[in-house]
């Protein structure tokens, strides 16, 4: 059973929730009594979702959620309860044996479910049987070793890993980078709707300009090329191509790497072009660990994870590596002393004395 800190954060966050102001309608699952079905239940989660602004990953996951927990609680939709929701958390762990994060996020799907779908609330959650919180000391790169897996990189992968690297981006912040997000004058980055949808801006390391620049510049020839060919066209974030109909062919709007082939939207017959996929940039990571001698696992988050560690290890205050990052919370960022090399050799092993 979950400890007495763990359900006070499980509390707080429903809590929370609670004074999070919708503007949409949910369900009536009263009138949709007789045709309520899981189609339904997909189409009113993904408009509110969208409502929301949350990120397609978070739809994704939702919606997986969603299934699971409507073929666990086999039953006709409008007699969802709490005790349904109990049932399938406590079956995650004690069947499935899921992390404490999986479940966590299990649960925040289905509570959106109940609150923003089915506009029901979850009582008497106390006794949800909760996984162990394992708090893992995130993998961190020597700076030697950061050199050494850009040496395996080129092109727009190394661009990109130094960004990760450099301003501390995460992965998906970094591939949904536009032109106007950079700014070479005052060497910032803004970054727009990164997790939790906040904004932020960030250092554009000096290091990494005159090849961004570069990259940018042949990005545009490939842009002016498209827009002779009748493309050129991006997709807008949110309403925007509604109130601005002509911005999706600006370039600023333009993606920082944007993919090599077009697309067609299926609804208007446009044609757009997408950023880089994230998993290419992912296998271009994993080959460069493999040609390294290090003996860590390595990803496009440690490059991240090495960022917060080296500011903190060489003196910047905790509370501005935490802006940096863009958590919500110190804690989050507190992570990241743990693993610094600086305080682990001040600390002289009993071995040594003999």
């Amino acid at each position: 059973m979950e400890s007495n800190t763990n359900f006070k954060e499980f509390k707080k966050f429903i809590e929370s929730d609670k004074s999070i102001k919708s503007t949409h309608q949910p369900l009536n699952v009263n009138s949709d009594k007789d045709n309520l079905s899981l189609d339904d239940l997909i189409i009113k989660t993904k408009e509110i979702i969208s409502l929301k602004h949350y990120s397609i990953k978070t739809q994704k996951s939702y919606i997986n959620w969603l299934k699971q927990f409507y073929n666990f609680v086999n039953k006709d939709i409008t007699e969802y309860e709490s005790m349904d929701v109990k049932n399938f958390l406590t079956n995650l762990v004690k069947e499935r044996n899921v992390s404490a994060s999986t479940q966590n996020q299990a649960f925040n799907a289905i509570l959106f479910l109940f609150r923003n779908v089915l506009n029901k609330n979850l009582e008497n959650m106390e006794s949800t049987l909760r996984a162990k919180i394992n708090r893992k000391i995130p993998t961190v790169l020597t700076r030697e070793e950061v050199a050494e897996v850009f040496e395996y990189l080129s092109g727009t992968y190394l661009i990109m890993a130094k960004l990760l690297y450099g301003c501390g981006l995460r992965l998906m912040e970094c591939m949904s980078l536009r032109i106007k997000n950079i700014d070479f004058e005052s060497n910032t980055v803004t970054i727009h709707s990164g997790k939790g949808d906040k904004d932020r801006i960030v250092m554009l390391p000096k290091n990494i300009k005159p090849d961004l620049k570069e990259h940018i510049s042949l990005c545009k020839n490939q842009y002016l090329n498209d827009l002779e060919l009748g493309h050129g066209l991006v997709k807008l974030p949110d309403a925007l191509s509604r109130k601005y109909p002509n911005a999706s062919k600006e370039w600023g709007w333009h993606w920082v790497f944007p993919a090599k082939d077009h697309y067609m939207d299926k609804i208007n017959g446009n044609i757009y072009k997408h950023h880089i996929h994230e998993s290419n940039f992912q296998k271009a990571i994993k080959n460069a660990s493999r040609k390294t001698n290090i003996p860590k696992k390595i990803s496009a988050h440690t490059l991240r994870h090495s960022f917060a560690t080296h500011l903190l290890e060489s003196g910047v205050n905790i509370r501005v590596v935490q802006e940096l990052l863009g958590h919500k919370q110190i804690e989050t960022t507190m992570i990241y002393t743990h693993v610094i090399l600086e305080y682990k050799n001040k600390i002289k092993s009993p071995l040594d004395y003999l």
